[in-house]
Order: C-alpha cells, then structure tokens, then sequence
C-alpha cells in the first residue's frame, strides 16, 4: 500500500509544518539597487570558489525551511550559498511603491554582476524554488547574452513556468488553503504600501479580494505596467523562454504538486533544447520532494546536477524516480 506521503497536499504542507528548522547562520549584506531600491542578501561564506544563489518563491524569504536545507545541503558540497531576498521580502519594506513579480528579472541581473565584479568566485550556479524559479529560468532564456559568463548550472522546482496555468490550477476548490494564505499575505504587502504611500493606491475593497486573478488585475499588474492580470502572466511566464536557454538547466516539477496545471510540464521543451533536463517524479507536492528518513530528494538531486559532469547525464536524471522508490 501506497504512503500518504505520495500525496501531493501532503508533501506540500508535510515540510512546513513539521521539518525541523535546519540551523543556518547567514551574514546578512544589503545590496542598493540601480533605481534606489535595495534586496538583503544573506550569505554562507567558507572560503570556497564556488558560489550556489538561492532564490525563494511567493512571500518566502531566505530562512524559509527549503532554503535553508538547500543552503546545508551545498555547503556540505563545498559551495559558498548566497539566499537571495527579493524586494520586499528580507523583513523590511522596499522603498519603491512597486514590489517584486514572477517575471523580475533584473535584480538578480544586477546581484549577480556585482559578484562577478567584487567577489572571487570562480562559477555561480543558481537554485530557484517555484516563482524564484520562474524568474531564474525567464532571465536565462529573455536574455541569454547578457547572462555573466561564470554562471554555470541551474536547478529549480516547482516551478509555474506558464502563470495562468498555475493560477487557474489554484482556483481549484482543493487548493482553497494555499490561495488563501498567498493572498493574505499579499493584501497585507498593499497595506504597508498603502501607509507608506497614502493616497497612492486604491485599497478600498482590498479584504474582498480572494483569488490570484483579482489581485493580479487590482495591483500586481497596473502597479508594474501590465494591462491586466493576463498580460501580466504571459508577458512574465518562463515557458515561452526555455528554447533560448543555453546553460545546462534542470526544472523538476512533480506530477502531483497542486500549484500546477499541465502546461507547466514543459516536455517538448525540454525534448527540444539539449541544454534542458525536464524530470517529472511521480510525487513531491509544491517544494515538498520528501523522501526516505526526513531526508529530501530536492536537495539530493540538486548537487547531484551541479557535480561537473553530471549535468548532461540526462538519461540518469531520467530513470531515477524508477530505480527508487521512497514512497512505498
């Protein structure tokens, strides 16, 4: 008989309720942005030359718990970690009145180039985790020449690499719980904005609003120059830049994660761009890939793809969900 771990409701909420809190000591650096804003970056410095940046999904931040078994688990394979915080995210409000969104790109373009420039590194490889995902692998597809030269492999999960596909997939009655708490969240992120810009943005209404779509419609999208919600979705949706990628990439996204809808398993993509390894384990819930002994997989195959050679061993990544199976 199957686990009730195999759930996809239950490897999502599993990690967030009852992992313990990996202990992690970050130094923490604030980064002044070229428009006078700034993200806090949070680091794990032990002399290394290699360099993994960590960047977080919807509303998380750098002490989220899959951050920081992610920032164990590289360390422990010889890598300096630096956990991104993206604006707005690192326990202060930003200074801007607008905030980050799926398709943000820049400031991750402009972190990474002041490491290139001041820090002794010699690669940067990238781990983003659902919506740091989408940004991560839209940044190295809409633009790939511009991408520094010393960043090297990417690996990310979970990822809505086709927004509206996620958005209608969590307008499903299951999915209640997840939308509700993101939105909160959100409603709560345009209050501060409406008290340290007053008379800026109309909140009246604002409890009212329940969904992705209203809240993308009311603010993400007027406040960073969309039309509406759905302009702001393709226009800042990955999937239409993974044929551009040329960096090796791996995007995992379980079969069973609640987040996603079926557009979000991009398989002719990555059939398509040799650069691209797509795996779709059978279980794993939204960022949850629980496995054997409180061990998670996500971690496991994460320095796995960043060990030099293995990165184009797409076959291995490939058949490995059948050689083991954690959940029976």
């Amino acid at each position: 008989m199957a686990s009730p771990l195999g759930n996809g409701h239950i490897q999502t909420l599993f990690p967030v309720i009852f992992r313990p809190a990996p202990a992690v000591v970050y130094q923490r650096t604030r980064f002044e942005l070229s428009d006078k804003d700034f993200v806090d970056l949070d680091w794990l410095r032990s002399g290394n030359k290699r360099l993994v940046l960590l960047l977080h999904g919807l509303e998380g931040h750098s002490r989220r718990k899959y951050v920081c078994g992610m920032a164990q688990a590289a360390q422990a394979q010889g890598f300096d970690v630096l956990a991104m915080n993206l604006r707005g995210c690192g326990g202060e409000p930003n200074r801007k009145l607008t905030m980050y969104h799926s398709g943000w790109t820049q400031d991750l373009h402009e972190v990474l180039l002041r490491v290139a420039r001041e820090q002794d590194y010699q690669s940067v490889d990238l781990i983003g985790f659902s919506l740091g995902g989408n940004i991560i692998l839209k940044y190295l597809g809409e633009s790939c020449q511009v991408v520094p030269d010393f960043v090297r492999r990417t690996v990310v999960f979970s990822v809505p690499c086709d927004l509206e596909d996620a958005a209608r997939a969590l307008a499903r009655p299951e999915c209640q719980l997840y939308t509700w708490y993101l939105v909160s969240q959100l409603r709560e992120k345009i209050r501060v904005k409406d008290q340290l810009f007053p008379g800026t943005l109309d909140i009246q209404g604002l409890d009212q609003i329940h969904t992705f779509q209203e809240f993308d419609d009311r603010f993400t999208a007027p406040m960073h120059g969309f039309r509406d919600a759905v302009e702001y979705w393709q226009k800042s949706s990955s999937k239409q830049f993974l044929s551009q990628i040329t960096r090796p990439t791996c995007l995992v996204n379980a079969h069973n994660d609640p987040f996603l809808g079926p557009q979000c398993f991009p398989v002719q993509e990555a059939q398509n761009n040799p650069w691209l390894t797509l795996i779709v384990p059978p279980t794993g819930g939204h960022v949850g890939f629980l496995g054997s002994g409180g061990k998670y997989w996500s971690e496991w195959i994460a320095m796995r793809f960043l060990r030099p050679g293995q990165e184009k061993n797409v076959q291995y990544f490939s058949g490995f969900w059948n050689a083991h199976n954690f959940y029976t």
